[in-house]
């Protein structure tokens, strides 16, 4: 019950900065000519955007089982895909995005992959996210200055410093036992945080689970092919994920620019705000969105593409990953009875 209490805390403190940033975005403005220029748009590019988004969330799955195979854990190409959307709703709630990782941890330990393993299948997932986010970044700022204000460039400058720190913090915890160790503290900490039950005599178990790791690490170490793999169906992962916002600009009718100038504009913005403690960068996100794009979009079409896009790569899979979590919770539970049903028996 604490655990829950503690999610749906979370999931009102993101409701309500929804509720905000769209009361200030969208104030002084004709919410019905904005449904109306909606409504016009060609659903067929809609539709290519939502698939971009499913070719999003299924290469993350397919790096998670790579990783996971290499390490010599057993998983489903379901169960996969059930950890990404996981991992993306629980970051999509928690500031700087802090929840996803840890309970995507949790859920592969429910479902008997060590620790170790997993924490490791992470690590190398966020490097490889986190190279791609600033190299495409800084690639498309070449092309792309001229769209950025000055509050705009220290956001940018900030954005990409704080994806660099982490970066490095990443390297360090993949090349280090006493940062892995370390990282599984934090992991107890958020579980707690969350009420999860028996988490201090689960303490020793994660412990243990270190001598593995290291072992682990080692292993990747001496097959850095998993690692080429993970980082080029990374860049793919990204690119699709960036082309989202072209394809939200087709259903508009409009033409003038193409692929590559909307592809690296979102590179642009994505780096800007991803670094935000913002739960899901809400806020920001929009905000960003509207100044990059003010000259490519019509007057009256932009807080209209502002919406179709976080509706396609951010709100829309919000709710589904909701969904998906909510069942994996219940039927986590279910299990948990079962345990203490029989324990009770014998």
């Amino acid at each position: 019950m604490e655990r829950t209490k503690k999610i749906i805390r979370n999931l009102i403190i993101f409701i309500l900065l929804i509720i905000l940033t769209f009361s200030i975005i969208l104030k002084d403005q004709d919410i019905g000519q904005i449904f109306n220029v909606l409504a016009g748009v060609k659903k067929e590019f809609i539709l290519i955007a939502i698939i971009c988004m499913c070719i999003y969330i299924t290469l993350d799955a397919i790096n998670i089982g790579r990783a996971l195979k290499a390490l010599n854990e057993k998983s489903t190409f379901l169960k996969n895909i059930k950890y990404a959307l996981i991992g993306f709703f629980f970051s999509a709630i928690t500031p700087a995005a802090s929840g996803g990782q840890p309970m995507q941890i949790y859920y592969m330990y429910k479902d008997k992959i060590s620790v170790a393993n997993s924490t490791l299948t992470f690590l190398i997932n966020l490097s490889c996210v986190q190279i791609v986010t600033i190299s495409l970044a800084l690639f498309s700022l070449f092309f792309n200055y001229k769209y950025m204000n000055k509050a705009l460039a220290w956001c940018f400058v900030i954005g990409v410093g704080l994806n660099l720190s982490a970066l490095i913090l990443l390297l360090i915890s993949i090349l280090s036992k006493r940062m892995t160790k370390g990282l599984i503290n934090i992991v107890v900490k958020i579980l707690k945080f969350f009420k999860f039950k028996n988490i201090e005599e689960k303490q020793q178990k994660l412990e243990k689970e270190l001598s593995k790791y290291q072992s682990s690490t080692e292993y990747i170490k001496n097959n850095k092919r998993v690692v080429i793999k993970t980082l080029l169906t990374t860049y793919v992962q990204y690119i699709i994920f960036y082309n989202i916002t072209y394809w939200v600009y087709r259903s508009f009718g409009l033409s003038k620019h193409n692929i590559f100038e909307i592809t690296t504009m979102q590179s642009l913005l994505y780096a800007t705000v991803s670094g935000i403690p913002s739960p899901g960068a809400v806020g920001v996100s929009e905000g960003a969105f509207i100044a990059i794009y003010s000259t490519i979009f019509l007057e009256n079409m932009l807080k209209g593409a502002m919406l179709l896009t976080r509706g396609v790569n951010f709100y829309l899979f919000v709710i589904l990953s909701s969904i998906v979590s909510s069942i994996s919770a219940v039927k986590e539970r279910k299990q948990e009875k079962n345990v203490e049903s029989i324990e009770i028996n014998q």
